[in-house]
């Protein structure tokens, strides 16, 4: 691709002001994105060309190839998006981009273990049907499905990870073998500049090529409140699949995937599911009966991993809670504040702790200490 065009991209999708949609209003208005920065360089602060040159030095250096939406290797499934990202940052696999058949896998990064054993053992049993597993990286769903699609074809199965930050940014921090992995295997990808660290605002952005990256969206345990559900919106909106797998009536972590089932999601127990509808709805030839095979345990290693990486954050965000409640006690509210995680997660754990004899309730809010709680953080 011409260096000139894709430093041309890079100077205007940095520009103030400008976005992934008045990007290409610039271009249908000027003719090219050079023409455009001309004439916005007299209205706009213009994103230096030597800012530009060094985006692209720094990315060749570090092995990130950049895209542009005119280069042939950018995801014919994006280009059919009216907001689609000019420049692609990738590092990994730029084949993965034009996959044949690919599905995202989205839901709580607060999951139980078995969600995460569902979401890795349809992510194991697609990769190896030729679908490729499209996530955002995150903690719970997204990385257990990452991890069941890179351990399939004798743990050489590719994956795409997208991702909110720069691609040169591993978050979070402790996904850091993950991020590694996927590098080696599959692809990451992301639309931000080098060295863009996480900001809230940025991960819904992404979701829209998390889902335009793919044929169809499974919700695998989302609330009514996910993020996830942000990626069903936006796969509907482009005409995708929705597939959910059905939870608990009592268990909020599945309400959001039930009301979507109700709403007509395709109720998914496994692999075959989504391999038949996908074969049917896009006219694909897929291997639905060739490598799934829902009896084999291929996954045992790696669930017993994720069973035991998942009891390791349970137990230290346990004791997280456990000495901030202390010898003294705290109003519930106040120890809310010192968490990091969500008001509705921080119930979920003090309801469990009170359930195994280690929290006291007081007056409704506030909390102390049992004293085989006392024990734990002695």
């Amino acid at each position: 691709m011409n260096e000139s065009l894709i430093l041309d991209y890079i100077q205007l999708i940095n520009t103030d002001g400008v976005g992934p949609v008045s990007f290409f209003k610039f271009l249908e208005k000027y003719g090219s994105a050079s023409a455009a920065l001309d004439a916005l360089s007299s209205k706009k602060c213009i994103f230096s060309r030597s800012d530009a040159e060094n985006e692209l030095k720094s990315a060749q250096k570090l092995g990130v190839e950049i895209i542009i939406d005119q280069d042939k290797k950018y995801p014919a499934l994006l280009r059919q998006l009216d907001d689609r990202p000019p420049v692609l940052y990738v590092k990994g696999r730029t084949d993965l981009l034009n996959y044949p058949a690919s599905l995202c896998v989205v839901g709580s990064r607060n999951a139980s273990v078995i969600g995460r054993k569902i979401a890795s053992r349809i992510a194991y049993d697609l990769t190896n049907a030729d679908v490729l597993i499209v996530s955002g990286m995150a903690r719970g769903i997204d990385s257990a499905s990452h991890k069941g699609a890179m351990y399939a074809k004798n743990q050489k199965g590719p994956t795409i990870a997208v991702l909110g930050t720069g691609v040169d940014i591993c978050y979070p921090d402790e996904n850091k073998d993950l991020y590694n992995q996927i590098a080696d295997q599959g692809a990451l990808i992301s639309e931000f500049k080098l060295g863009q660290t996480a900001v809230a605002s940025n991960f819904p952005r992404r979701n829209r090529i998390v889902a335009g990256l793919s044929l169809g969206v499974l919700v695998v345990e989302a609330s009514l409140n996910s993020g996830s559900l942000i990626t069903v919106r936006l796969g509907l909106e482009q005409g995708k699949d929705i597939f959910a797998v059905p939870g608990s009536p009592i268990e909020s972590s599945s309400a959001g995937a039930n009301k979507l089932i109700k709403e007509g999601a395709i109720l998914t127990q496994s692999a075959e599911d989504i391999l038949n509808t996908l074969a049917l709805t896009q006219n694909r030839i897929l291997k639905i009966n060739q490598n799934v095979d829902l009896n084999a345990k291929p996954l045992d290693n790696l669930e017993k991993k994720e069973m035991m990486q998942t009891t390791k954050t349970q137990n230290a965000e346990n004791s997280d809670i456990l000495h901030i409640i202390g010898v003294s006690g705290i109003e519930q509210d106040d120890m809310i504040r010192h968490l990091n995680m969500t008001t509705q997660s921080a119930l979920i754990k003090v309801t469990e702790l009170e359930l195994e004899g280690l929290v006291l309730r007081q007056n409704g809010s506030f909390l102390k200490l049992t004293k085989e709680g006392l024990k734990k953080i002695k």
